[in-house]
């Protein structure tokens, strides 16, 4: 275990090092966030053992700094994207009662479809900008959603592992 200014405790975690510092926003249901700091695994697929140093933690902490002071225009971007998504790859099925077998969801703009990616699974804050979030996804909950920002700019969404 360590110990940094900004992200207190910092532990070995179910999903790689945690912080003490959780993320909480009135945009999401989940009221504590955790925030993981870097990837759990390496490039070989190994789990990764080493707590950051404080270069990095420092590093993560500029990161995540910025994004919260942008918070509300990433999360525009994020309703955005996620509903061009929901619209290319799940409203032919779901909005069709035919295709679903179910009333359809009736998700008609960004703002519906918000509701259903709502419940952050955990932040992960990476190396040069970058963080991933992956989100328990009520449309698809086998796959879930993770989006992908460098520099408070999505650069990829998919299912969780994916981006």
């Amino acid at each position: 275990m360590s110990k940094h200014k900004y992200w207190g405790e910092i532990q070995e975690d179910w999903a790689g090092f945690s912080a003490e510092t959780e993320f909480i926003s009135r945009y999401f249901d989940n009221k504590h966030i955790r925030i993981f700091l870097n990837e759990e695994y390496d490039e070989d697929g190994e789990e990764i053992e080493i707590i950051p140093s404080n270069n990095e933690l420092d590093d993560f902490e500029k990161t995540y700094s910025n994004f919260i002071t942008e918070l509300d225009k990433v999360i525009e971007e994020i309703k955005e994207k996620t509903f061009e998504r929901y619209l290319k790859l799940y409203a032919h099925h779901y909005e069709n009662e035919e295709k679903s077998g179910e009333k359809p969801l009736n998700i008609s703009n960004k703002e519906s479809h918000f509701e259903y990616i709502k419940d952050i699974n955990y932040i992960r804050i990476l190396q040069d900008g970058n963080i991933k979030i992956p989100i328990h996804y009520k449309i698809d909950t086998e796959h879930g959603i993770e989006i992908r920002l460098e520099n408070n700019k999505i650069i990829s969404i998919g299912g969780i592992a994916e981006t």
